[in-house]
């Protein structure tokens, strides 16, 4: 995998020299990936992250050691203010935001019938309502250039559901209907919104609901693996790029054939 992913940075040089980027959830799994993506392609990072400070230091100390440019910093998706604040201080370290990737995220177990509101509703303040605060907050200065990408990370789950996970079924598809709606009032100004929705990930959030299923998963899955975070950034590295400049109001499915269409 790391080898096709050096081809890859080598085919595309630094096209994105100059843009800044925003990640949630950039301190492991995709959003680290995405975070490594990016700054390869020349972008500055501001790696966020929910109580992993140490994990999104060190990825943003990997982009500094190869002489790129980034941020961590830690922010309480739940909250509205620190959202807010963690933009602010992204601005203030990086000079502006060009591309915006919600990605941050977690999922917990719970049958409809037992869930309590609580559950259901940081799931949804996690996954939907923050992508909503961040796009809001980001979105004044990308109209102003007329230039942005916001990259919303989904899930197949948004399309097939999932027992004990509604609640996180239930966030991944509003994500669908918050980038459509996007698409809409920003295509004039330039900026595009679109969807990433990846299958099966061998992230910690894969691992963690594989025991006992990996040969279910395998076999519902046509190219019999699961994808790596890899291979999810760089789809949302393209998609964030000037070579992606009529793309938006997209899904881009990212899992070996799980979901069709």
């Amino acid at each position: 995998m790391e080898s096709s992913q050096q081809t890859t940075i080598s085919r595309v040089g630094k096209d994105m020299a100059g843009r800044v980027a925003l990640v949630t959830g950039g301190s492991r799994g995709i959003g680290r990936a995405t975070c490594l993506a990016l700054a390869a392609r020349g972008a500055a990072v501001a790696v966020l992250c929910r109580n992993r400070i140490k994990e999104a230091l060190e990825v943003a100390g990997e982009i500094q050691a190869s002489g790129g440019r980034a941020v961590a910093l830690d922010a309480d998706v739940l909250d509205a203010a620190a959202i807010d604040r963690s933009v602010e201080e992204s601005v203030a370290g990086l000079g502006r935001i060009d591309i915006l990737v919600n990605n941050a995220g977690e999922m917990s177990d719970a049958a409809v019938v037992n869930m309590n509101d609580e559950i259901w509703g940081n799931t949804l303040a996690i996954h939907l309502t923050a992508s909503f605060r961040y796009a809001r907050a980001c979105i004044p200065s990308m109209q102003e250039r007329r230039w942005g990408r916001i990259l919303n990370v989904s899930s197949q789950a948004a399309y097939t559901g999932s027992n004990n996970h509604a609640h996180y079924a239930a966030a991944k598809s509003g994500l669908l209907g918050l980038t459509y709606s996007l698409t809409k009032e920003l295509g004039p100004y330039g900026i595009t919104a679109n969807v990433v929705a990846p299958g099966r990930i061998l992230t910690d959030l894969l691992m963690e609901q594989m025991p006992g299923r990996e040969k279910e998963w395998m076999g519902q899955t046509p190219m019999r693996r699961f994808g790596q975070p890899e291979e999810v950034a760089s789809v949302i590295a393209f998609l964030a790029s000037e070579e992606a400049s009529y793309i938006t109001g997209a899904v881009i499915h990212v899992n070996g054939g799980l979901v069709m269409g």
